[in-house]
């Protein structure tokens, strides 16, 4: 009676595959021949649509194009020579690698902290979780307001407990210095939660086997940490640093809203910079020209931080776990 059965669905098996065959063979092969090209399809759209604008804003960089000018002249590469001869360039490209460093380097260890404080399971450390991701719900825009009206010097409420100490008349963002410490504040207040879930989820995923061992002969927090800990979560903090690091490379929003660029140039970074010139200047190959220089900068920034992530990813592998 087993054989019988077995040999049924032996029977049932091989004629199901006949028949399929039989279904292939029936499509026209035609058909059959044009179906890799039509999965690539929505692929190659997609690819055009990304390069279609880029194409097209690089193209007009190499015209003298501007509201003055409604039939633009070819100019080649000038807009490009204009851009790293003037002064502003480079005092917009130096304001702009001080902002997205001390942003990115801020967030990163202050999001690596508190992913280590919410490591360990308890009840206050899971209702700070959710607390936690409340900033990253507000568009930046709206948190740069909020904090520009809170670092307002006569009625700021930063201000007004600072007053106890003899800090209360603080110009946070009238001072170069203090403009840009209070964007990068800002950007911090917004972003480090991004870093401290990206940490936190690292820190889950990591094997306990290691950690067990370290306790059993007696290794201390920072041992363990340093030796253990950090190595194996590096490559989470550093994805991490790429993203904040080429973010804050683009940033326009927080710093456009809580100091418009001020006082004088001193917040005035690149994205800023190519926004004056295009929109309010209505010079738009030359705005265009800055926003193009923007994109190498941050293309060779990812290359060289995910190079070094790989290596690092490499490194971690080796860690015995």
């Amino acid at each position: 009676m087993a054989e019988t059965t077995s040999f049924t669905e032996t029977d049932h098996g091989a004629a199901s595959r006949e028949e399929g065959a039989r279904q292939v063979r029936a499509v026209p092969r035609w058909r059959r021949g044009l179906r890799p090209y039509l999965l690539i399809v929505p692929a190659l759209l997609l690819t055009g649509g990304i390069l279609y604008p880029f194409g097209l804003g690089l193209y007009y960089t190499l015209f003298d194009f501007s509201a003055s000018k409604p039939r633009p002249d070819m100019v080649g590469f000038d807009n490009y020579r204009t851009v790293f001869t003037q002064d502003a360039f480079w005092n917009s490209a130096w304001v702009t690698v001080l902002y997205a460093v001390g942003a990115a380097a801020f967030e990163t260890v202050l999001g690596v902290a508190v992913a280590l404080l919410l490591h360990r399971s308890s009840i206050v450390g899971r209702v700070l979780e959710k607390i936690l991701i409340l900033p990253l719900m507000i568009a930046p825009v709206i948190a740069a307001i909020i904090w520009k009206l809170m670092l307002q010097p006569s009625v700021g409420v930063i201000n007004h407990l600072l007053k106890p100490f003899g800090l209360g008349g603080v110009q946070w963002t009238d001072t170069p210095t203090g403009a840009l410490l209070s964007s990068i504040a800002v950007d911090v207040w917004v972003y480090t939660p991004f870093v401290a879930i990206l940490a936190l989820a690292g820190l889950r995923s990591l094997p306990t086997s290691p950690f067990e061992a370290a306790a059993v002969d007696g290794a201390g927090w920072w041992y363990t940490f340093r030796r253990l800990t950090l190595p194996m979560l590096w490559p989470y903090v550093l994805v991490a640093v790429i993203f904040r690091f080429m973010d804050s490379l683009k940033v326009f929003d927080i710093i456009y809203a809580l100091t418009e660029g001020g006082p004088g140039d001193s917040t005035v970074v690149l994205q800023i910079r190519a926004y004056l010139e295009a929109i309010r200047f209505q010079r738009y190959s030359f705005g265009i020209s800055y926003t193009i220089v923007l994109w190498a900068v941050v293309y060779l920034a990812a290359m060289v931080l995910v190079r070094h992530l790989g290596r690092i990813q490499n490194r971690a592998a080796e860690v015995p776990k």
